[in-house]
């Protein structure tokens, strides 16, 4: 590891360098990262590794946290202060720290800046070529564990910005068969034209919600007729109703989407028989 580091504007010590707990890097993988090779004391490919963050950093739209001449010096102090001469640089900007919010935090927050540098011995990766390495394969599944409540959320921040942006509450995903999913922080239910309730299977599509799980129950102490199933896009634009839910939200009626009202554009009957017999479901503890 690193001896100093750069965090924020300031060189510190390794065992005194930190970050807010509300950094959102931490709190949904939020930010980027670029590691550069050294050698000699000289950082190798720096340009292409420039425009590479460049790119990322648009993508995202998180603002470079310090120009592009700012950041050469950063990187080579940090190189320097470490004395690394081969080895690598590591730097990671984040969106900044705020309060706890999918959407993007409000103009004026910081992106943050981390830099550190370690010596790596050459004669280890010299080593590899000699001899080979193995290799395993997999299928590439990043990420495609939304089953898994994970830290990994940059798509459901991306997601839920584009909602806000579009004057919605939330985005529901749909898959590569036009079935919908889940939301970017909620899941997804339907009264299909049919009257039954509806949200999709708890797969590896989609978290297994608690408070989805409990309006199941409550469906079942109302005797509402259920289907744990699929739904397409526009089976959910033909629906009576529509809601989502979280532990936050409960169960809130979604009266349109993509601009399409749903059912007579008002909450419906069945979301809000839900929504008043959750409290008397969920366990309390």
């Amino acid at each position: 590891m690193s001896r100093v580091a750069y965090v924020n504007g300031r060189y510190l010590p390794l065992a005194q360098a930190s970050v807010s707990i509300l950094d959102r890097a931490f709190v949904f993988g939020d930010g980027v990262y670029e590691v550069c090779l050294v050698r000699g004391g000289a950082l190798i490919d720096e340009l292409r590794h420039f425009a590479r963050l460049k790119t990322s950093l648009a993508a995202l739209r998180i603002a470079a946290p310090v120009g592009e001449a700012a950041l050469k010096r950063i990187l080579r102090e940090v190189v320097a202060r470490n004395r690394v001469s081969d080895g690598l640089v590591y730097l990671q900007i984040s969106r900044g720290a705020a309060r706890r919010d999918h959407g993007f935090p409000p103009p004026g927050v910081a992106p943050g800046l981390v830099v550190t540098a370690k010596s790596l011995d050459p004669r280890l990766g010299e080593a590899n070529a000699e001899r080979g390495v193995a290799v395993i394969t997999l299928p590439d599944e990043r990420w495609a564990h939304p089953h898994i409540k994970s830290l990994q959320l940059l798509p459901n921040v991306l997601a839920k910005q584009a909602a806000r942006e579009a004057g919605a509450f939330e985005a529901w995903f749909f898959d590569s068969d036009g079935f919908v999913t889940e939301g970017s922080s909620t899941n997804a239910w339907i009264v299909a034209a049919d009257g039954v309730l509806a949200t999709r299977q708890a797969d590896q599509s989609i978290l297994r919600g608690v408070t989805r799980a409990t309006l199941i129950d409550v469906a079942a102490v109302e005797g509402l007729r259920f289907e744990e199933r699929p739904f397409t896009l526009e089976e959910a634009y033909a629906a009576r109703e529509a809601f989502l839910s979280s532990a936050t939200t409960i169960a809130t009626p979604v009266v349109a989407i993509d601009g399409r009202p749903i059912g007579d554009g008002r909450p419906g009957p069945t979301t809000l028989a839900l929504r008043r017999k959750f409290a008397a479901v969920a366990a309390r503890s």
